[in-house]
């Protein structure tokens, strides 16, 4: 799907489905929250969400997953990279994975088991991943 029809899909999406719940983002402000990421991620998957607020891409990969149905049994982060750099850096460097922007990361037992970004990050994905965890 090139980016015309993502945008036609987004708003498409928009007019004709309403969705009840809102994603309840944790804001990622603080380096120290890495730690509480991987350790709750000891018992709970947690997913960080890499969101551009200047990047048309990001906040149409934000949109499709608030348009997904979530698991309640996740955390869900999303760090505004724009405010926060440093915090991307580290969580490169923590998680082993090469930075990109839009990016999601699904983090189990301390490590990321998925990554993805752009047009690739999809709830979907991710939701299969979670049962087999």
């Amino acid at each position: 799907m090139d980016q015309a029809e993502e945008v036609t899909d987004v708003l498409q999406q928009m007019v004709l489905f309403t969705k009840p719940e809102v994603m309840d983002w944790i804001e990622l402000k603080e380096e120290s929250q890495l730690d509480d990421i991987k350790n709750q991620s000891k018992e709970t998957p947690q997913v960080i969400f890499k969101h551009s607020t200047r990047c048309s891409i990001s906040s149409m990969a934000k949109s499709r997953l608030e348009r997904a149905s979530s698991s309640p049994a996740v955390n869900y982060y999303i760090l505004d990279l724009i405010q926060h750099r440093n915090i991307s850096q580290k969580i490169a460097e923590d998680f082993k994975v090469h930075h990109e922007s839009p990016q999601v990361l699904l983090i189990k037992d301390g490590h990321c088991i998925y990554d993805e970004s752009h047009s690739g990050i999809n709830m979907d994905e991710i939701a299969e991943l979670i049962p087999a965890i």
